[in-house]
């Protein structure tokens, strides 16, 4: 007997099934509700006290390994004295400071006259001031 052979393909082509539909995925249940408001007061500072605590440690030991590596931190201050004869120059800076006291005690010079002691104050101010910017003392 003669037999066939199905070495081509068949003219019709079989049937796919449908894909199927992804599962739908449904949302976790909400988390329960905490009872009050949510914990006291002194828990939440406690809290943030702990955290506080941690992060300077944590920052402690950052700081130690980066002196262990790099060498300790060592800070130098240094005091400038000025020469022993050197006088300090007065600027133009420390002049217009004193400008205010010096125009206020004239003004009330102008306006007292007679009755020095009630420019005392004016006087007083004018004096430190220039002390304090190296000024010349001449009114």
């Amino acid at each position: 007997m003669a037999r066939r052979s199905s070495g081509g393909r068949s003219a019709r082509p079989a049937p796919r099934a449908p894909p199927r539909p992804a599962p739908v995925r449904q949302a976790p249940p909400p988390a329960p509700a905490q009872s009050g408001s949510g914990g006291s007061m002194l828990g939440g500072i406690g809290s943030t006290i702990a955290q506080g605590m941690a992060f300077g440690t944590g920052s402690a030991m950052a700081h130690r390994a980066v002196d262990s590596v790099m060498g300790p931190r060592t800070i130098q201050h240094e005091m400038v004295e000025p020469a022993a004869g050197a006088a300090p120059v007065p600027t133009a800076n420390s002049m217009d400071a004193c400008n205010i006291h010096s125009k206020a005690f004239q003004d009330c010079i102008n306006s007292y006259g007679s009755d020095i002691s009630k420019c005392q104050f004016y006087m007083d101010m004018l004096a430190e001031c220039r002390k304090n910017s190296g000024a010349p003392m001449s009114a």
